[in-house]
């Protein structure tokens, strides 16, 4: 790798690192109560027993932790997924995870069942039901030994529809009151008090970004195709399988801590890949930092736009990310008919 490359990705990483800097201070300062970017160092080293103390480290800080780990996390499942099946357009959700996820959750509200064992029982159920969807789709596209690639991605957003059929039944039979909890965690949030629970969170999304560096070649080579990757000395079966593994278990994780959050996984990978390139030594720090500061800047925007109320983050991931796909999409489309 040449030394002017080496220059150029260490700039973009710096300049992602300022991003997320940026990112997390306007969230601390933005809300309902709002408290200068001066005055937040000696609030939360000297401020113990203040209002603006407990703000900032029992509500924002959480809230931050966790938009930088499932931001992150999302992002790079969106990367490597997209790396896999050399797709633009597959993104965590498209293998039908979140619907396995919704399903489940749905089903032990209206049963009731999260008000007898406990709040910690939804996050649990989501992450069953987002493994079940996997394991599912995995072995519905095993055939003699291998795993082909593209019954995947029609598996996936075939179980997608049954679950979300599955659900409406659900719904069609409970409460006003249970249906507005599913259709607000389907909208994800960030506001997660479980200390447990984010930390899992931050410990996944950090440990899934360093096992994702160990399968950089396999990455690289798969862009090629599947037979130009073999040719190099690339197993490529067994690749795809830790890989798809690795995206989903970090699908699961986002999707129990904060709920389903869309586009993040799709728009991120997307966006970065337009700015620092398709290599994945570059293209998986940069998703997990972007996406990170993507997210906490789109809470920051929930909980402010209509305060004392809050938007379901999903709501603005889904706004900003859709029209930043139709300004991308619109790009590619002129440079093609100018070309």
């Amino acid at each position: 790798m040449s030394i002017s490359k080496n220059i150029k990705w260490g700039l973009w990483i710096l300049a992602f690192l300022l991003l997320t800097i940026l990112s997390v201070l306007i969230s601390l300062s933005i809300g309902e109560l709002h408290i200068s970017l001066t005055d937040i160092p000696r609030i939360l080293f000297n401020g113990k027993g203040s209002m603006e103390y407990t703000v900032l480290r029992d509500i924002r800080l959480p809230r931050i932790y966790i938009g930088l780990s499932v931001g992150g996390a999302l992002s790079i499942a969106g990367a490597i997924l997209q790396g896999v099946y050399r797709n633009p357009l597959v993104e965590p959700y498209t293998m039908g995870i979140s619907g396995g996820a919704a399903l489940s959750v749905a089903f032990i509200i209206v049963t009731g069942l999260s008000l007898r064992v406990g709040a910690f029982l939804l996050p649990l159920a989501g992450f069953i039901g987002a493994l079940a969807t996997i394991f599912l789709v995995y072995f519905l596209s095993v055939r003699n030994g291998k795993v082909l690639t593209q019954n995947m991605v029609l598996v996936g957003v075939m179980i997608s529809f049954i679950a979300s059929s599955g659900m409406m039944l659900l719904m069609s039979y409970t409460t006003s009151d249970n249906i507005q909890s599913i259709v607000f965690w389907i909208m994800g949030s960030l506001d997660e008090p479980n200390s447990s629970l984010i930390a899992l969170g931050v410990t996944m999304s950090v440990a899934g970004l360093a096992v994702s560096y160990l399968f950089i070649h396999p990455l690289n080579a798969l862009r090629l195709g599947e037979d130009k990757a073999r040719h190099l000395g690339i197993n490529t079966d067994v690749a795809i399988k830790i890989l798809f593994i690795l995206a989903s278990l970090l699908t699961g994780m986002c999707v129990a801590v904060a709920g389903v959050i869309g586009f993040v996984g799709l728009i991120i990978p997307q966006l970065m890949r337009l700015l620092t390139g398709s290599d994945f030594r570059i293209l998986l720090i940069s998703s997990f930092l972007a996406g990170g500061s993507f997210l906490v800047f789109c809470d920051t925007v929930a909980r402010t736009i209509i305060a004392p109320n809050e938007l379901p983050i999903g709501v603005i991931t889904g706004i900003i990310g859709g029209l930043v796909f139709i300004v991308m999409l619109s790009r590619s489309s002129t440079k093609a008919k100018l070309s």
